[in-house]
């Protein structure tokens, strides 16, 4: 069977990211790499031994599907010129700079029957496959994603440039209507908030707090989850997670009612290892992006599959953080008649 045959809009950091990937699988044959800074294009090519381009449309009649890793503003357009010839193609995040140019891209794939995905490869990480093996039914969701500033995408706030991994997360862990939405942000650096604390509530009475910060003095990127069965904490840059079960052992529980009833419990005497059983969260270690980048070409060759995040997925996230930011400007702040001296 050949392989699809791919291509790399965008030279940057994630566009060295799919190029490197897509040159490695082999399902794939990387046959080029477009910016329209050629420099960037040429020195990315070379790397991988394929042509560069400047522009979309010198490519299109040479590929079988296409990861756009460009700003957030072009995605629509460049998204349009492949999907209205049936290529596949995979969007980085945020699936586009708008709800509206949202809708247009699902649209688009509906209407042509085209593979449309999004690169939320947070989705992919081990530790995300991992909580997903276990089929659990949330309650209180609390992500924490922070660091210093990037100095890169200055044309989106910290919403869809980093709480987006985190709001996609969790609409699929929460699985269920979002009915609330409140949310606080700052801006510190650029117009765009760089700091924000959005708190989601769902139809199903899950609770997710989001915190995102790109002005931080360190890099985290924690998540836990309360559900009835089991609590979950996991770090994703350490790739590792710890699960603690509710099933509690029964003879503890039995010795602290006695001792409670006879008004005599020392809590340092209770071995609360011994109350919960915890495990360590059993973790594959592979690269978030290569899953990413087999599920999508698995679903070009076989239509009965889907990518890890669809595009219908991105625009919830999309629709989710739009909602977060919008919450950011209604939210008035009192601070008082004096704020600054």
């Amino acid at each position: 069977m050949a392989a699809i045959r791919t291509a790399v809009v965008g030279a940057g950091r994630m566009g060295a990211i799919h190029a490197k990937v897509y040159h490695d699988l082999p399902d794939s044959h990387l046959v080029a790499v477009v910016d329209s800074d050629q420099a960037k294009a040429k020195a990315l090519a070379d790397k991988y031994g394929c042509p560069f381009y400047s522009d979309v449309s010198q490519v299109v009649d040479q590929v079988d599907a296409v990861t756009l890793a460009t700003p957030t503003i072009s995605h629509l357009d460049l998204a349009e010129v492949f999907l209205r010839r049936r290529i596949p193609v995979l969007v980085e995040k945020p699936l586009a700079a708008n709800v509206s140019e949202g809708k247009r891209i699902v649209a688009l794939a509906h209407r042509y029957d085209t593979v449309a995905a999004v690169g939320h490869s947070e989705r992919c990480n081990p530790v995300v496959q991992a909580m997903r093996h276990l089929a659990i039914e949330p309650l209180f969701i609390e992500a924490l994603r922070v660091s210093p500033f990037p100095f890169r995408s200055m044309d989106i706030g910290v919403v869809l440039d980093v709480m987006i991994h985190d709001i996609d997360i969790v609409l699929s862990l929460a699985a269920s209507p979002l009915r609330r939405v409140e949310a606080v942000g700052v801006a510190v650096i650029g117009s765009e908030e760089d700091i924000c604390n959005a708190r989601l509530v769902f139809a199903n009475g899950c609770v997710a707090n989001l915190t995102a910060s790109r002005l931080a003095l360190k890099t985290e990127r924690r998540l836990r989850v309360f559900t009835r069965q089991a609590y979950l904490s996991v770090d994703y840059l350490k790739k590792t997670g710890v699960v603690i079960n509710a099933d509690a052992n029964h003879d503890m529980l039995e010795w602290i009612r006695q001792h409670r009833q006879a008004g005599d419990l020392d809590p340092a005497k209770v071995s609360w290892p011994d109350l919960v059983r915890i495990e360590p969260l059993q973790i594959e270690d592979k690269e978030p992006v290569r899953l990413e980048q087999e599920a999508f070409l698995r679903a070009v060759r076989d239509r009965s599959l889907s990518p890890q995040v669809t595009a219908e997925e991105g625009l919830a996230a999309l629709t989710c953080a739009q909602k977060i930011i919008d919450r950011i400007k209604r939210h008035t702040w009192d601070l008082g008649k004096k704020v600054f001296t």
